[in-house]
């Protein structure tokens, strides 16, 4: 075990993750690469969990921020912020919501708790609903209404959570029907469901599930679900904090695929519109993000310096079409993904859209889940030179490639080529 490795047990509770056997210090990065402290080179296929969206020392970025922090570094909300405001602005059109406010918070965790704060004082209800197999956060109320037991601790909670079906498409009990009958049964799930409780404040969900192994419904469920929530009056969700800024590919928020009755009443957003400075947010409604009757602020949100980057990396973003990239990329990326995993008896399925890809493993022959499978390639592709993730509900069996959004073929090469000697090492 190495010096830093020891350090970090002596002082960190024992519930701080960290991947691999040998834990690796990464010390700088460029591009899509990153080096640990022994000097070894690894192609970055995961971007500290979905968050360098871009690239690695992007020098658009790293240039606003040291600009800004030579300006000033910090002032809270209690004064006017020009990057903020500037950054407010561009993001009410983007996410597509009318009348749009937007409130900054420092992670995906706070922009979901605020949107719970919203939604419960708008509705004067604490009745929350969530799909299966979600995950929304760390704090004490998003883990109260994350579908996921092994990222949900306590039964303790602020809050009244009913899960409903419709994250998961390949497993559980309507797996075998057609999208079609998919997507009636989980609406018939949800009639059911609202028949035997009080009126919930709000539907929080995932267009596509991050710690739950980047499982999706067919397109289309949320906007048959809205029809639902409507007649019920009950608030819409969208969690973006993975989903969003183009990473699918076929959309710049993941709920577009579920456009048919327009963008959700809220829509969180966090991850990688700061390229890994701590930006999240919350966009909603006028009517709905000024339902509070009490005074708020916020000390770290909003900050100059992340709202800078922030401004940067989206300007980037839209510039370079990186959405485009991730759509043509991330196609090609897949299919070859799933030319490797034929190969392979112990891949069930390989899914996503984008650069948002997920690998699940499980015991040839078999649909039992194999987390010691998944554990083993993540091994193996950090010794082939490659960096991934795991996920995929308490069993964490699914490999998570999410590379930053400027991956080039060449590196989807490079990557998949790696993966494939990481499966059949491990295999």
């Amino acid at each position: 075990m190495s010096g830093l490795h020891e350090r970090h047990r002596a002082v960190s509770p024992e519930w701080l993750a960290l991947y691999y056997r040998h834990p690796i210090e990464l010390t700088h990065g460029e591009g899509r690469y990153v080096w640990d402290a022994d000097g070894n080179r690894y192609l970055d296929f995961f971007g500290g969990i979905l968050t360098t969206m871009t690239a690695h020392a992007l020098p658009e970025v790293t240039k606003a921020v040291a600009e800004q922090a030579g300006r000033i570094i910090h002032s809270s909300t209690l004064y006017l912020n020009r990057p903020m405001v500037e950054l407010a602005e561009r993001i009410a059109v983007l996410s597509g919501i009318p009348d749009a406010r937007v409130f900054f918070t420092t992670s995906g965790t706070e922009a979901n708790d605020t949107a719970l704060l919203l939604a419960t004082a708008y509705r004067g209800s604490n009745q929350i609903l969530a799909l299966r197999n979600s995950y929304h956060g760390r704090s004490f109320s998003a883990v109260s209404i994350t579908g996921n037991h092994a990222w949900s601790p306590t039964s303790l909670s602020p809050l009244q959570t009913l899960y409903v079906h419709g994250g998961v498409r390949t497993r559980g009990p309507y797996a075998e029907l057609s999208d079609e009958r998919f997507i009636k049964a989980c609406v018939a799930d949800l009639e059911d469901l609202l028949g035997h409780t009080r009126a919930p404040a709000a539907l929080i969900a995932e267009p596509v599930q991050g710690v739950g192994g980047f499982t999706s419904p067919p397109d289309g469920l949320f906007a048959a679900f809205r029809r639902v929530l409507d007649r019920h009056g009950v608030l819409w969700i969208s969690d973006e904090v993975q989903t969003g800024w183009g990473r699918t590919g076929d959309h710049f928020w993941g709920w577009q695929a579920h456009a048919e009755h327009g963008p959700p009443d809220i829509l969180t957003f966090a991850k990688g519109i700061g390229n890994g400075m701590s930006v999240g947010g919350v966009v909603a409604r006028a009517e709905v993000m000024n339902c509070l009757d009490a005074n708020s602020i916020s000390t770290f949100g909003g900050s100059p310096v992340t709202m800078a980057a922030s401004l940067a990396n989206l300007s980037y973003l839209l510039e370079h079409d990186l959405q485009g990239n991730a759509r043509r990329v991330g196609g090609l990326l897949i299919e070859r993904l799933r030319s490797v995993a034929a190969a392979s008896p112990a891949v069930r399925e390989v899914r996503g859209r984008g650069l948002m890809i997920g690998i699940e493993l499980v015991k040839p022959g078999t649909d039992d889940a194999d987390p010691e499978a998944a554990a083993a390639v993540l091994e193996a592709a950090r010794a082939g030179g490659l960096l991934i993730g795991k996920g995929g509900g308490h069993n964490t069996s699914v490999l998570r490639v999410a590379p930053p959004l400027t991956l080039t073929v060449a590196e989807a090469e490079e990557g998949a080529a790696i993966l494939a000697d990481a499966l059949h090492a491990a295999g």
